[in-house]
């Protein structure tokens, strides 16, 4: 048992990774993780002839199962549905492919797809994984897999939003982004956001006074922070920044307690798109204040 220990502990990171992309939730992610924990110990021996490949299959099909489930949830979900936040490392070495899949627009395009077309695509074009070793976890033809993963492709059509080169840069107008947003100075916004900037906000009906919808454009979006900066002022916020799947963020407390969480995705040396993530079911992943 020490050894299968070990073994699994060798390969949570991994199966996080593929749980938590195929279900854009951390929480769902860890149960999942959990529950094949609890499958390997009383998986037989005969079974195991690659626990490499035994566990991504186990994982890969419980998230499946769990997705079918959810994405009926999502179905009533109140306003614009985004993945929980996960607070990332940067990773120079990681490959482009795996970092930018962790990208909140990268996520919310996966959102279009059924669950065994969002495994396929996944474990093909994020993991590398081959047709035969897929058609297995899926238990599909390699044939439907090839089928399924030209599907995908189709429906996920948008580019991939790419990495700032400049990391210094995005600090730079995330600050300046900080800065405007305190002094209510609507012309220092305007100089760093996109024109046609979009903003989605994703409260689950659950904060009052949140976006309901996405605002567009730079004068809106804009004006709509300005307005959240001036509701949180008195109630005392504080700002840190984060890296927050894979993008510059910011982490907003309010009395001690997470209150929201800002990504940024920075192209052309402006901000192109915010996600504000409000809905407190989906914020206790994150960092506490620190004391």
């Amino acid at each position: 048992m020490p050894i299968r220990a070990d073994m699994f502990a060798e390969s949570r990171p991994s199966l996080f990774a593929i749980a938590y992309r195929m279900l854009g939730s951390v929480m769902d992610a860890e149960d999942v993780v959990q529950d094949a924990w609890l499958r390997w110990q009383e998986a037989p021996e005969a079974e195991v002839r690659s626990p490499r490949a035994y566990l991504t299959t186990i994982v890969t099909r419980l998230a499946i199962n769990r997705l079918r489930s959810a994405r009926t949830q999502r179905e009533t979900y109140v306003g614009p549905w985004l993945p929980e936040p996960l607070v990332t490392d940067p990773d120079p070495s990681a490959r482009v492919e795996l970092a930018e899949s962790l990208s909140l627009a990268f996520l919310v395009l996966l959102e279009r797809l059924a669950p065994v077309e969002r495994a396929v695509f996944l474990l093909h074009e994020v993991f590398n994984l081959a047709y035969p070793e897929i058609a297995g976890i899926v238990e599909k033809s390699e044939a439907n897999c090839r089928q399924l993963l030209a599907r995908a492709k189709k429906r996920v059509s948008a580019p991939r939003a790419r990495f700032v080169a400049d990391r210094a840069q995005a600090d730079r107008l995330v600050q300046r982004f900080i800065e405007a947003g305190q002094a209510g100075d609507l012309d220092g916004l305007l100089a760093i956001l996109a024109e046609d900037i979009t903003l989605y906000g994703d409260a689950g009906g659950k904060v009052p006074g949140a976006v309901p919808k996405p605002i567009h454009g730079a004068a809106a979006v804009a004006g709509g922070a300005l307005a959240f900066a001036r509701r949180l002022a008195p109630a005392g916020v504080t700002l840190r920044r984060a890296v927050i799947n894979g993008q510059p963020g910011i982490i907003a407390y309010v009395s001690g307690r997470t209150y929201s969480a800002l990504i940024f995705d920075i192209r052309d040396g402006r901000i192109q798109t915010l996600y504000a993530i409000s809905n407190p079911d989906k914020l206790g992943c994150l960092p506490a204040l620190p004391t």
